[in-house]
Parts: structure tokens; sequence; C-alpha cells
């Protein structure tokens, strides 16, 4: 039940690296990729423009992630939509180590070099709702 608040994230950016997979038993697997967004500002002094990168490491699901691995490369422009997620582990020095990642609902790929057009619809776009696990029937990739 949701209490008010909200865990929404809505990031355009590039790929920088390729899919990197996950299987675990049973048949699941994840998805990881780094994500950069870039902000450009200019500064008052120098009157230069300087581009600001942050980095967002991006979790994506089962389906979902096999089609992002098929479709996307290193470079390759993506809009998503999910949720924050913080986790920590023990390294193996036994300190603690905190990481942040985005958790991937919903994605449209934006520009991608492995276009297929069988797989792209006439606006040169492809989404994806990572939660129901279904593209229309005329949009599976095979």
């Amino acid at each position: 039940m949701n209490n008010g608040t909200l865990n929404k994230v809505m990031l355009i950016g590039h790929l920088g690296d390729d899919v990197k997979m996950h299987y675990f038993d049973g048949g699941n697997c994840i998805g990881r990729f780094p994500l950069a967004t870039n902000e450009v500002y200019v500064n008052k002094t120098t009157n230069e423009k300087i581009t600001s990168t942050e980095w967002h490491n991006l979790i994506i699901r089962n389906k979902a992630a096999e089609i992002c691995e098929k479709y996307l490369t290193k470079g390759d422009k993506i809009y998503v939509e999910g949720r924050i997620k913080s986790r920590q582990w023990q390294a193996e020095d036994g300190s603690t180590k905190y990481t942040t990642e985005i958790q991937v609902t919903e994605f449209t790929f934006l520009t991608t070099k492995k276009e297929t057009e069988s797989f792209r619809q006439p606006d040169n776009k492809t989404s994806y709702d990572a939660q129901s696990h279904a593209l229309p029937e005329n949009d599976l990739p095979f």
C-alpha cells in the first residue's frame, strides 16, 4: 500500500558500457549498466561551458534485461523510469560498502546502434514496460 510517499526516477542518458548479465539458478537474471546524464553550465568568471556528468547504476530484471542486452550497446541513448534502491554489503576487507541503484521499471530506446527494422515502431522508439513483462504482439523481438 502507498503511504503517501513516492520513489520514482526518470532519466534520459547514454550507456557508459554494454549491459552485463548475471544469471541465477531457476532461470531468473538481472542486467546491470551505467547510465550517464550530462548537465551543462557556464562558469560565471571564465564564461566557459562546463559539462558535469552524473553516473547512475541501473538494474533491470529478467525478460526486460535480456531485451536490453540484445539491443543496447555502449553509447546508446535510452529513457528509463524506475525507483531508487540502496543496499550495503561487506567487502573482503571487512568494511561496509554502500551503493545506490536505479531499479528500472520501464524503458524506451531512443537511439540504438543495433537497430533492426522488425523491432522498431514507426516513430523510431521502442517502449517496454518492465513490470508487465509484455511487449505488444507486433513488437516481439523474435
